[in-house]
């Protein structure tokens, strides 16, 4: 009985899904496909899928989110510059955290969590914002490092990812805890990807 709910309760939610959400969810899937990848046009496609997927926040009244949503707006052209920098210039290449760097992740997640926290606590009608903060401050996270092409993005992402799955179910967006569990297998071989290219880069500048 309880699987056949689960069933009726995702049919139902992909019925509902309109045409600009699922327009939003494909530029985001496209998004996290070209990143694992190593592809710069994942910057452009994530661009589209945050603009409709804030137009629809902000339609059904979700307006904390919509201003989170521009946190990733911000991130994603600041990627798409420093990934590719000046056009005579080689793209920034793979690499791993400095202890500065694990520093200003660790910043990002935490106080970031906790600032988080106090404003869906203190102004918004949320129920979880414990959990919905940590969610949001963890990719805060790896939106940055994704930025700068570190290899520990997908971690973060994937830590993300990981506590939005149950979060999406328990708020019964089906479809969308779904497609964050797709999204978390993409990420563990994107991570899996981006390791083998920053390896092989290794080996080729000590030959």
């Amino acid at each position: 009985m309880q699987l056949d709910h689960l069933i009726t309760l995702f049919k139902e939610q992909v019925k509902q899904t309109s045409l600009l959400e699922w327009a939003s969810v494909l530029f985001s899937v496209a998004e996290v496909l070209l990143a694992k990848v190593n592809n710069v046009l994942l910057y452009p496609a994530g661009i589209i899928g945050i603009l409709l997927g804030t137009y629809i926040l902000l339609d059904v009244g979700l307006y904390a989110e919509s201003i989170l949503n521009g946190y990733y707006l911000v991130m994603s052209i600041y990627g798409w510059w420093y990934w590719i920098k000046k056009r005579n210039e080689p793209p920034v290449k793979i690499s791993t955290n400095t202890q500065r760097e694990w520093i200003i992740t660790l910043l990002i997640v935490f106080v970031g969590w906790g600032i988080l926290y106090i404003l869906l606590k203190n102004f918004t009608d949320s129920t979880v914002p414990v959990w919905d903060a940590w969610v949001s401050s963890t990719a805060w996270a790896g939106m940055w490092l994704l930025a700068r092409r570190k290899l520990e993005n997908w971690v973060l992402l994937n830590v993300s990812n990981l506590f939005a799955i149950p979060l999406l179910w328990h708020k019964q967006l089906v479809m969308f805890s779904a497609l964050t569990a797709f999204l978390f297998v993409v990420a563990i071989f994107g991570f899996i990807e981006w390791r083998g290219i920053l390896k092989k880069e290794k080996v080729a500048a000590q030959s």
